[in-house]
């Protein structure tokens, strides 16, 4: 039992502190992810050396060093974590539906490629009514699966691949300019759009680069370099911007920080919790990669995740409202 601990406690120890190697490789930036989880399984290998001290032997020099360490990484890892706990402040004030006169809403759903539900899918639809819904991994399946949503959103861009990074955007709202594009490789699109809404012209970015992964890229850089362009080119946008998508990174990760920072944009989980949209089917598998960004133009209305569609992604419901006009 001892050896077991001790072994178990080395492996968590450097697991916290892995990502912190200077390497893209997915087998260190994957453990950005789980930082919940790793935090959990420490806290329970402390409760075992407070058991083994209390009721079998007390804890040598050793021991005590191991201890140590794993306390420490417990709070190295809660410092990552807790922007997206109640404990924590909100960084997007809420007004309620009443006030909410100026609203865009955004329903992205990564569907699943083999996915064939298209029913729930199209229900959530129905029920939200957003002004935009994008769908992530579609392809022509998914195109003509949910085709009879098409009358109620008649602006539309289709970007229909069979590689997992299809794209699909819906419109409630004439879009004044629609982007398809290829920032970083030439099999994953994202989209730009521009709108008038309220009187004002607003700007979304959809996106939905390829995670560092063993079946994906080795390594995270291409992801990285996407999301900081974006967020260069977002600080020199004037007005009302909202970024959406299946980012493929946790929120609490130094990439995902780094592109708040670049680009200025709140998020509206910070202080509320964390929206896991992914993995819709494995209990202990749960972490926020579906996200929603927005400019200080904005408050929060509502933001939610929706019951599974079959993928495994939850869809993710976002409502904003325009509470400023542009500096």
């Amino acid at each position: 039992m001892d050896s077991a601990l001790t072994v178990a406690s080395v492996l968590f120890i450097a697991l916290s502190w892995a990502p912190l190697l200077p390497s893209s490789h997915w087998l260190v930036r994957v453990w950005e992810f789980p930082r919940l989880q790793i935090a959990v399984v420490i806290a329970l290998l402390l409760a075992g050396y407070v058991f083994k001290a209390t009721y079998y032997t007390p804890l040598t020099g050793f021991t005590i060093a191991i201890v140590a360490g794993l306390i420490v990484s417990l709070i190295y890892q809660v410092i990552w974590i807790i922007p997206y706990t109640p404990l924590y402040k909100r960084e997007v004030k809420r007004v309620g539906v009443e006030n909410a006169t100026k609203t865009l809403s955004v329903l992205s759903s990564n569907v699943y490629m083999p996915n064939n539900d298209f029913r729930k899918l199209i229900e959530h639809v129905r029920n939200k009514q957003p002004d935009f819904l994008v769908t992530l991994e579609s392809n022509e399946k998914w195109q003509k699966g949910i085709s009879e949503i098409e009358s109620q959103y008649p602006y539309r861009k289709y970007c229909p691949l069979e590689n997992l990074y299809g794209m699909h955007l819906y419109s409630r709202i004439p879009l004044k300019e629609v982007m398809l594009r290829f920032l970083i490789e030439d099999d994953v699109p994202s989209m730009k759009v521009k709108i008038n809404r309220h009187g004002q012209d607003v700007t979304l970015y959809f996106l939905h680069p390829k995670p560092p992964s063993p079946t994906e890229n080795t390594y995270a850089k291409p992801r990285d370099v996407e999301l900081t362009l974006v967020g260069h080119e977002i600080a020199k946008t004037k007005g009302p911007i909202i970024v959406a998508g299946d980012l493929n990174d946790v929120a609490w990760s130094p990439t995902t920080r780094k592109f708040k920072k670049i680009s200025g944009l709140l998020d509206p989980r910070e202080g509320r919790g964390f929206f896991n949209t992914f993995h819709a089917k494995y209990p202990l598998v749960k972490w926020p990669l579906d996200h929603v960004f927005h400019s200080k133009h904005f408050a929060l209305v509502n933001i939610e995740k929706l019951e599974s569609v079959g993928s495994d992604h939850y869809p993710l419901y976002t409502e904003l409202a325009l509470i400023e006009n542009d500096a």
